[in-house]
């Protein structure tokens, strides 16, 4: 199978929909199946052994790191000389509405990937009004596909209001072997809580769109010390916010496998998750999890199995949920033994077979019968 990922962010930006683009090729090239990546430069010229077409890119103004590519013949022209069996379009916006364009004009099937909750991300920077806008957009761009793959069923419902066609479910994978309990700590546990404090954990973007402020509700736990990783716009302001948190900075790697597994309790605090994988590599690395019931964690977070889950933008709610962990051992120690188990048939190898399960569909099943008609 040839297959053409048109991508609205790659590396080196490191985000959700970067993760699933390199899983997906390292598994397409494990299966010996060709590809070709479309994506804003700067980049690779190449990964996995697949080739990479850069186009011009612009950072947005109000998030610098975040590379939109600007749509051209470049993408066309790309797909022609290509010639691929499908079209994957990952978190398209811009970019990858090009890519739907070009995939149509050509007549070549095309998956689109719903990743990104992007009226809820311009709603936290301030943008008020512009929901009905941008779910517009978004719906003619996902119905120029043959299909959108929803990764959780509270995004999936939420699409089916706002009249997207042709969904279906396809989650994201966890790395078992990166993300497990026994790269627990205790040498780096004492660094972190020389006093034996319990470890409360944030893993992930500190800018806006996060609700980050809601982690300085967690001042004063007792018994506790709070654990920040990641980086972004907000992260000197929460640093003010927080004097007594560590900051680690960002990590990936062995090193954040052994941060997220030292953890006690792991807490995220967006409400605007359309899938959130950092709560999932929490679960596999035998952590129990408070987050919102919102979003994405409702399918991964089984209250009293695996965490808590605390109303939206509940700062007094999520405070009582960690407090209950961190002081409650039988409890946490519960929630702990529950993790891993949850989150243990949702391997990268299961997760893009499913997918190239898709790309079949659509090139040669119902999808593409209804293409035809």
């Amino acid at each position: 199978m040839k297959v053409a990922i048109v991508a609205e962010s790659f590396l080196p930006r490191v985000n959700g929909v970067t993760n699933s683009v390199c899983r997906i090729l390292d598994h397409l090239a494990a299966r010996g199946h060709e590809a070709l990546v479309v994506a804003p430069a700067p980049g690779p010229d190449s990964y996995a052994g697949f080739p990479v077409k850069l186009v011009p890119g612009v950072a947005l103004p109000v998030y610098k790191s975040f590379v939109v590519g600007v749509p051209g013949r470049q993408v066309e022209n790309a797909l022609r000389a290509f010639r691929p069996d499908v079209v994957h379009l990952a978190s398209p916006v811009v970019l990858g509405a090009a890519g739907a364009t070009a995939a149509r004009r050509l007549g070549i099937p095309s998956v689109a990937v719903f990743q990104t909750d992007l009226a809820g991300f311009f709603r936290r920077y301030g943008f008020r009004g512009t929901d009905a806008m941008l779910w517009s957009w978004l719906r003619r761009v996902h119905a120029r596909a043959d299909r959108t793959l929803v990764p959780s069923s509270p995004t999936f419902r939420e699409l089916e209001e706002q009249g997207f066609p042709r969904l279906e479910l396809w989650g994201r994978g966890v790395d078992q072997t990166a993300f497990h309990p026994r790269h627990r700590s205790a040498e780096l546990r004492a660094r972190l809580a020389p006093a034996g404090e319990k470890l409360i954990g944030y893993v992930g973007r500190i800018a806006p769109e996060k609700q980050v402020e809601l982690l300085t509700r967690l001042v004063g736990v007792p018994g506790s010390r709070l654990v920040v990783v990641g980086d972004g716009p907000a992260e000197r302001r929460l640093r003010g916010l927080l004097p007594e948190a560590v900051f680690l900075g960002f990590r990936t790697g062995g090193e954040l496998s052994e941060i997220v597994a030292s953890l006690d309790v792991f807490v995220h605090t967006g409400a605007n998750e359309t899938f959130c994988q950092a709560v999932q590599e929490a679960l596999a690395s035998g952590v129990p999890v408070v987050a919102p019931a919102a979003g994405g964690p409702l399918d991964l977070v089984r209250p009293g199995v695996n965490g808590l889950l605390f109303p939206p933008s509940d700062g007094t709610s999520l405070r009582a949920a960690v407090t209950t962990l961190v002081t409650d051992d039988a409890m946490r120690a519960r929630l702990a033994a529950g993790a891993l188990p949850s989150v243990r048939p949702r391997t990268w190898e299961a997760v893009c077979d499913q997918l190239l399960a898709h790309y079949s569909e659509v090139i040669y099943g119902s999808a593409a019968r209804h293409r035809a008609a």
